[in-house]
């Protein structure tokens, strides 16, 4: 069984029920029902057309229960009954429901949990892996989703704007349990990428590629982080860094700046430097002041108070950092690093140990601890480097 052609005919399935007048719940359920008995009987008698055979069970299945249900009878009214069974029409209608699972009145979560189910064909029980909640919760959360875009009119115009900011959420996410959020969000990108033209699609999808070319050489075997300046480059992914850079120039080329476009200019001078010492950050300043403009996030101003430090010195990083909010939660580790450049050794392992007090992740929080202990152990000097901190 293809599980991969599974879940790239889902969205399809879906919005083709939902066009012939089928409530989003409904469709939903409906085209599970039709993966489920498509595991059961394809291995054994696989359809001439996956997706035809696909929209004719689910079809079934929700006229089925649309006749069980008596609070829906007026429904039947509205349906055309079943069609006769054939080839499916080839039009792909994905983008719609790209919209529809990102609609402006879901919240952020519900938002990324539908779009893995309706667009990605994720299980309940993979989304909940993934996100580390029981199955229970999961159901709950994608069932209200589902109640709320229920009423929602299908054609209704979308915004591509809030379609890339729950792909974006999926993609940093990361991966856990059965399913790789990272890769399932540059899949999602890439079948977005074929349904619009648009640079900022574009842009998301070059800066999944060249963030994701460097994951090799992010970890060590026992999970530890490794700063971009001390990874192994050889172990970045050229062939994606290649296609990265392609589809990024592309989209540059339109003249059509985006905030994904930047930071895909940003992540390609990276991937470029065949050092870390050779990294062009003067550029990277250019760049983060286009973001800056495009933005005016605290977090953008946080990573650009790092290159200026790289580009023209720890102090000149300092005094662009001073104009950023403190509370942001790496602000400490930035400070810390910048600190160190500028031969204040002890200031920066305090603000390590503060950086990693406010640190969530476990592999961050272990890195900047290391971080610390190994400023302290300069700080004491060789002949007491052995002996723990008071």
């Amino acid at each position: 069984m293809d599980e991969l052609l599974l879940r790239g005919l889902t969205p399809s399935v879906l919005t083709i029920l939902v066009r012939r007048g089928a409530d989003f719940a409904a469709a939903e359920d409906a085209v599970q029902d039709a993966l489920v008995e498509a595991v059961r009987v394809w291995p054994d008698d696989p359809p001439r057309d996956p997706k035809g055979w696909l929209v004719t069970v689910a079809w079934r299945r929700f006229l089925d229960a649309t006749r069980a249900d008596a609070a829906r009878r007026r429904r039947e009214e509205v349906v055309d009954g079943e069609p006769e069974p054939g080839p499916a029409a080839a039009v792909d209608d994905t983008l719609q429901l790209y919209f529809l699972c990102a609609h402006p009145s879901l919240t952020p979560s519900s938002a990324v949990a539908l779009t893995l189910r309706a667009v990605g064909g994720l299980t309940t029980r993979q989304i909940a892996q993934a996100y580390l909640v029981p199955e229970t919760t999961m159901a709950q959360r994608i069932s209200r989703a589902k109640r709320t875009v229920s009423t929602v009119r299908f054609d209704q115009p979308g915004d591509v704007a809030t379609v890339l900011r729950v792909l974006y959420l999926v993609f940093n996410e990361g991966y856990s349990g059965d399913v790789d959020l990272v890769v399932e969000a540059i899949r999602l990108t890439r079948q977005l990428a074929a349904s619009i033209d648009h640079p900022e699609v574009a842009g998301l999808l070059a800066l999944m590629l060249l963030h994701h070319a460097r994951r090799a050489a992010r970890t060590t075997p026992d999970g530890s982080l490794v700063p971009l300046a001390e990874q192994d480059r050889g172990l970045w992914d050229t062939r994606l860094i290649a296609e990265g850079v392609a589809v990024l120039q592309a989209a540059l080329a339109r003249d059509r700046l985006g905030e994904f476009q930047a930071q895909a200019a940003i992540a390609a001078l990276h991937a470029d430097a065949p050092r870390a010492e050779e990294t062009d950050w003067v550029q990277g300043v250019e760049w983060y002041d286009e973001l800056v403009g495009l933005t005016d996030s605290p977090v953008v101003r946080l990573n650009r108070a790092v290159a200026v430090g790289e580009a023209d010195g720890p102090r000149a990083g300092l005094a662009a950092l001073a104009g950023v909010d403190d509370a942001l939660p790496r602000y400490a580790a930035v400070e810390a690093h910048l600190r160190e450049r500028d031969g204040d050794l002890a200031a920066a392992a305090r603000l390590y140990v503060e950086a990693a007090r406010k640190a969530v992740d476990l592999a961050e929080h272990a890195h900047l601890t290391k971080q610390a202990a190994r400023l302290n152990g300069l700080l004491r000097g060789p002949r007491n480097a052995a002996e723990p901190s008071p």
